[in-house]
């Protein structure tokens, strides 16, 4: 077994942890400047991944880009990784590659205080990657506790490129954003990118 084994229900069962989908995590989080770069790659990409319409294409023309920009805006002070295979209890089933980790560190060489973990949802359906998602966020606070560094909230993200979701591992409860948000409010994912990883959104300057 590994993350993307899990379902949402076989997560929370597992991992002993109550669901809570009713709140608005973000209402209070306003957008952010977009830089001219990141707009302009957008606009050229999001149409060419949607007319490719593979996970990958997703992945590399509009998760990444945001993502980039969002440890643009954090001056480099968190670390981004991709593709990272992430086995940090394989006897539970937490193995596996995960999709993108964003940590507050800026060392990128190895991972160090994982704060966030990005799936990238399966079929175009936001809801197929949430059990993933949960798996490999308890998977990050598990890897912090045994390193005695990094925060003990996690949040999680999945996406389809084109729609975002938010979660909030805290605790014994997993909290699943209530709103999705769509690319055309990158201003909104961005905001809310940086706050997940301790930024305040309130003070970023758009990325040259």
């Amino acid at each position: 077994m590994s993350y993307s084994d899990f379902t949402l229900d076989n997560a929370c069962r597992t991992f002993v942890l109550e669901l809570n989908e009713t709140e608005d995590l973000f209402e209070g989080v306003g957008g952010i400047p977009v830089s001219p770069f990141l707009r302009a790659a957008l606009e050229e990409y999001v149409p060419l991944a949607t007319a490719i319409h593979t996970e990958k294409a997703r992945s590399e023309l509009i998760v990444a880009p945001i993502l980039v920009e969002v440890r643009k805006l954090t001056n480099h002070r968190i670390s981004l990784f991709s593709g990272l295979e992430f086995n940090v209890a394989p006897g539970q089933g937490l193995n596996g590659t995960c999709d993108f980790i964003l940590a507050a560190s800026p060392v990128q060489l190895f991972l160090r205080a994982p704060v966030m973990t990005v799936v990238e949802a399966k079929n175009d359906n936001l809801k197929s990657g949430l059990g993933q998602c949960v798996a490999s966020m308890v998977a990050a606070r598990m890897f912090n506790e045994r390193e005695r560094e990094g925060p003990s909230t996690i949040h999680g993200a999945v996406t389809t490129g084109s729609l975002w979701t938010f979660l909030k591992l805290d605790g014994p409860t997993v909290l699943v954003d209530r709103v999705e948000y769509h690319v055309d409010q990158v201003r909104k994912v961005l905001a809310i990118l940086i706050q997940c990883v301790g930024g305040d959104p309130a003070t970023v300057v758009a990325a040259a």
